[in-house]
């Protein structure tokens, strides 16, 4: 599953609600899920962590499908989508839309995924393109752009940042146990464990501990 977004059809429960819909008509057993959160689609292989995992636990779990809920789920970017079906069907497993569109494999559906693939590409850089006029304005309003990082929050001029107390501890907990080896897992697990959430108030995930520290 991926999201960068809280479009509610686009969600996580959406997403998984349709994988399981799927596997339980097609006869799938589901052995893990990956789920990169706030990661765009058009992101590179090394930014999508747990689709790694998942392409990895394919051969681990000897298992036969990757199933998306839809084709963009897998990636906005026709190269990397290709990486993707190449990497799974290295180990002998198939990319499977729970939305039924461009499975298979005769010509018909081998098109219909590069269509697919083409047009979650069109609609990324139209999204872009969008977001960076929109950046513009801000920026010639002299406001922030961006959002702000965790430890952090906008300072009253509306432009600059200044350090969260609370924050900043979190952050200072997550280098230690990093830097005495411990995964991202780990670390969201431990920070859970000692009662610290994100500013939603949910628990860290691996995703947001690696961005928190990359940004530190």
């Amino acid at each position: 599953m991926r999201a960068s977004t809280n479009r509610q059809d686009l969600s996580p429960q959406a997403q998984r609600q349709a994988i399981e819909a799927w596997a339980e008509a097609n006869g799938i057993t589901i052995t893990a899920w990956y789920y990169d959160k706030g990661v765009s689609g058009g992101s590179d292989l090394a930014d999508r962590p747990e689709l790694i995992s998942a392409l990895a636990a394919l051969k681990a779990e000897h298992a036969g499908v990757l199933v998306v809920a839809r084709r963009d789920r897998l990636a906005r970017d026709t190269l990397v989508a290709q990486l993707v079906e190449q990497a799974v069907r290295k180990v002998g497993a198939v990319v499977a839309s729970a939305d039924g569109l461009g499975n298979g494999d005769d010509p018909a559906d081998r098109m219909l995924r590069s269509i697919l693939d083409a047009v979650a590409e069109y609609e990324r850089q139209v999204i872009r393109g969008r977001i960076k006029a929109a950046l513009q304005v801000k920026k010639g309003k002299q406001q922030r752009v961006g959002s702000i990082p965790f430890g952090s929050r906008l300072a009253d001029d509306g432009i600059h940042l200044v350090p969260v107390t609370a924050e900043q501890a979190v952050i200072d907990q997550a280098q230690e146990l990093r830097a005495a080896g411990a995964t991202y897992r780990a670390i969201a697990a431990s920070l859970s464990h000692l009662g610290h959430v994100s500013r939603s108030g949910k628990t860290f995930d691996p995703q947001q501990i690696r961005r928190m520290l990359k940004a530190a």
